[in-house]
């Protein structure tokens, strides 16, 4: 079991300066956990703040077309994540008068909004006490414990653990430890969970029980050469404008259409 007042009085003082931290509205927070569900945090502190700038409001995204929100996500990658944004702003506009719900359920039925996401937003706007599991505190988790976690208990030792009131805290705190300390390859002398982490007890033995577990992330396969990196290619083109379909490979486009992407009409490619 984790040392809760150990972790929040060794890791308060280390936390990262990361400019969301220092806002609770919860549109930029929400903008913000789009960005870095797949995203590096230094990547995105400048585009945050470009897009908390071009759209402050759900209104102001939904009110855009796509393919406006597409070419101003060029370079952060994963581009489904604006297309998703986009319309979960549209969905709080039509559904929320344009606010942000402050419910997990409600935050889940928004397109592309996921059990993280939504509970990243309700401990980091709302300072409600919920467990957040992203792959930093999964991999905590699985290790402290010294076994693969399912989804479900995850997520349900996530929740227990949070001290009264101090939900954001909390949730930053732990995925900072993850993100600096408790690594893929972790430092556990400098980890204030090494007195009481099972797998640090037992000599650090392999498998780490944080492979596999629910929630930890897997490397992702290289860029260069990848669909990922032909798909981002096709959508920097045509957010300089519409180009033949013909010029295009033919499987690449066809995923991108059906992903609400692109669009093809009379023989050319368009940005929605």
């Amino acid at each position: 079991m984790l040392a809760v007042a150990d972790v929040l009085s060794s890791g308060e003082a280390r936390l990262r300066d990361l400019p969301w931290r220092a806002s609770r509205d919860p549109w930029k927070i929400l903008i913000a956990e789009v960005m870095l569900q797949q995203t590096q945090a230094m990547r995105v502190i400048r585009r945050w703040h470009d897009w908390c700038r071009w759209y402050p409001t759900p209104a102001d995204l939904s009110g855009v077309p796509l393919g406006d929100a597409l070419r101003r996500w060029q370079g952060l990658g994963y581009p489904r994540r604006a297309r998703d944004l986009h319309g979960a702003a549209a969905a709080m506009v039509q559904r929320h008068d344009g606010q942000v719900p402050d419910s997990v359920e409600q935050l889940q039925a928004l397109p592309g909004i996921g059990p993280y996401t939504a509970r990243a937003v309700m401990a980091f706007a709302f300072e409600r006490d919920v467990g957040v599991v992203d792959t930093n505190i999964a991999r905590i988790l699985a290790r402290t414990a010294g076994t693969k976690l399912t989804r479900s208990t995850v997520q349900s030792l996530a929740d227990a653990l949070v001290p009264d009131g101090q939900g954001w805290l909390w949730n930053q705190t732990l995925m900072d430890l993850g993100a600096t300390v408790c690594r893929p390859k972790p430092s556990c002398e400098a980890c204030p969970t090494a007195a009481t982490c099972r797998w640090h007890q037992a000599g650090n033995p392999m498998p780490d029980p944080a492979a596999g577990s629910a929630g930890v992330s897997t490397p992702q396969a290289p860029y260069e050469g990848s669909d990922r990196q032909a798909r981002g290619r096709t959508l920097a083109e045509l957010g300089r404008g519409a180009n033949a379909t013909a010029r295009f490979d033919r499987r690449i486009v066809e995923g991108l259409i059906l992903d609400g992407l692109v669009v093809e009409r009379d023989g050319e490619l368009h940005l929605p």
